[in-house]
């Protein structure tokens, strides 16, 4: 069966690299996993291919506590004891006590969707392994009814990481992997003009030069990100702030700058 092509939409500027990668892992049916700095759009990307493909967007939020089977279903025995001791329903039914989780509801879905696996290296070492033949197989058993799920339509698969911690050979074998690069000017110029499309080009260069020039800043612990740069625009905007009439320092340096040791970093800079 034939797809689009995902090509971003109005809102989410993909460059060709990241075009390629998701279609190319639609098209091997792989999951595609996603690595970048925050603030490159890993999360937003799913949101965006659920968009221009027209698919539902079924998400999970992974913990540092998370299991992967509480991403197939859950046996919710709490219900089950409150039935059974005030006498609700028939607790002889396992099945309604069943609870399906992400995965599960993308596997049994009569309609293919766009499954988001957010921020995978947050969980225990063992988990990307433990989902690996459920996205293999396209299948899973719920042990306490025996009733097996067959996906009708294989899902796609878009899963983020922070490279917080490195992910199993086992399970990055079955990927497709792309590195979202952080936009160069270029590119953010355009991301910049989707949400401030009236934005004159003579601010705009000015307030990439500041943004920019922040993220060269050696010694920063958090670099600003996209999101940061549009609001602090926004802030300005609103404020009426004019940077070619600023004498010196950053107006609303908290919607760029998040800690108070880049802060002053920032002010010892500027001092020199």
């Amino acid at each position: 069966m034939s797809f689009d092509q995902f090509s971003g939409t109005a809102s989410y500027i993909a460059s060709d690299d990241l075009k390629h990668a998701v279609n190319v892992a639609v098209a091997l049916a792989r999951p595609l996993l996603v690595r970048g700095e925050p603030g490159t759009g890993k999360t937003l990307l799913a949101e965006n291919v659920s968009r221009a493909l027209g698919l539902p967007l079924l998400r999970w939020h992974v913990k540092s506590t998370t299991k992967a089977k509480e991403g197939l279903y859950v046996y919710d025995t709490v219900a089950r004891l409150h039935d059974s001791r005030f006498g609700d329903g028939d607790v002889k039914d396992i099945a309604r006590y069943i609870r399906l989780g992400p995965l599960g509801e993308a596997l049994a879905s009569d309609h293919r969707v766009v499954l988001l696996i957010d921020e995978i290296d947050k969980a225990d070492l063992e988990f990307p392994n433990d989902l690996l033949l459920e996205i293999d197989a396209m299948r899973f058993r719920i042990d306490e009814t025996g009733r097996e799920v067959v996906a009708r339509e294989r899902p796609i698969v878009i899963i983020t990481s922070n490279n917080e911690k490195e992910l199993p050979d086992a399970f990055l074998r079955r990927c497709v992997f792309h590195y979202i690069e952080f936009p160069g000017r270029e590119l953010m110029q355009r991301i910049v003009r989707v949400h401030h499309p009236d934005l004159e080009d003579k601010v705009l260069d000015q307030c990439l030069e500041v943004f920019y020039g922040l993220r060269a800043t050696p010694k920063l612990r958090k670099r600003p990100t996209t999101s940061e740069l549009i609001d602090w625009i926004c802030a300005l905007r609103k404020a009426g702030v004019d940077l070619a009439r600023v004498g010196g320092g950053i107006p609303f340096l908290g919607t760029l700058i998040k800690t108070e040791q880049d802060v002053e970093l920032i002010g010892k800079r500027a001092k020199a």
